[in-house]
Formats: structure tokens, C-alpha cells, sequence
């Protein structure tokens, strides 16, 4: 299902789409524009979110963005962490729907 190939039909929503499309590249591009919070910090937050959320799309076409903004594999390894320990987290707080008093 995963094929890198797949991110070439994105175009086709321009057609069947357009406005939706159009707000969602707006959307994307002023989000990930350098900011307050630079672009190469909002790549590293897309990815760690892209861990989270198992997207491997997201995953190439961030690891890229990031590696292209300046990322180093220092960095991407800590990003990848802050995501392990974030879903860590989540099972950990929702385990204490489990428990009694």
C-alpha cells in the first residue's frame, strides 16, 4: 500500500477538488514556512508527529525538508525519541483508565 509513487496522484485533486486542494496547499505552506519557529524546527516537529501518526509519506517527504533545512541525524534521532516517549506517555496515561482507585 506504502508507494512513494502514490504522492503523484495528489495532483489529480487539483481537478476533482481544486478549492479544497488549493486551501490545503495554502494551509501547508504558510504552516511550514520559517516563522517565529524556524522551517527546520516546524520539519523536525512534522516528523516527530509523522512517528506518531505512522505516515511514512509524511515520514520522506519531511526526513528530506528537514535534512534540506539543516537538519542533522543528531537531531533526527532526538526527534525520533520525543515521539517514542510521547506515545510511551499516552499508553501510560491511558493505562489509568484500567485501574481502580
Amino acid at each position: 500500500m506504502f508507494d512513494m509513487n502514490n504522492l503523484k496522484k495528489v495532483s489529480s485533486f487539483k481537478k476533482t477538488a481544486p478549492e479544497a486542494m488549493a486551501g490545503f496547499i495554502a494551509l501547508d505552506q504558510a504552516a511550514m514556512k520559517d516563522g517565529a519557529i524556524p522551517k527546520k524546527y516546524k520539519e523536525l516537529m512534522a516528523l516527530a508527529v509523522a512517528l506518531t501518526t505512522q505516515c511514512g509519506y509524511c515520514l520522506e517527504v519531511h526526513r528530506k525538508a528537514a535534512v534540506a533545512a539543516g537538519a542533522t541525524e543528531e537531531e533526527l534521532a532526538e526527534a525520533t525519541f520525543v515521539a517514542v516517549a510521547l506515545r510511551a506517555g499516552a499508553a501510560l496515561t491511558h493505562g489509568t483508565h484500567l485501574v481502580e482507585d
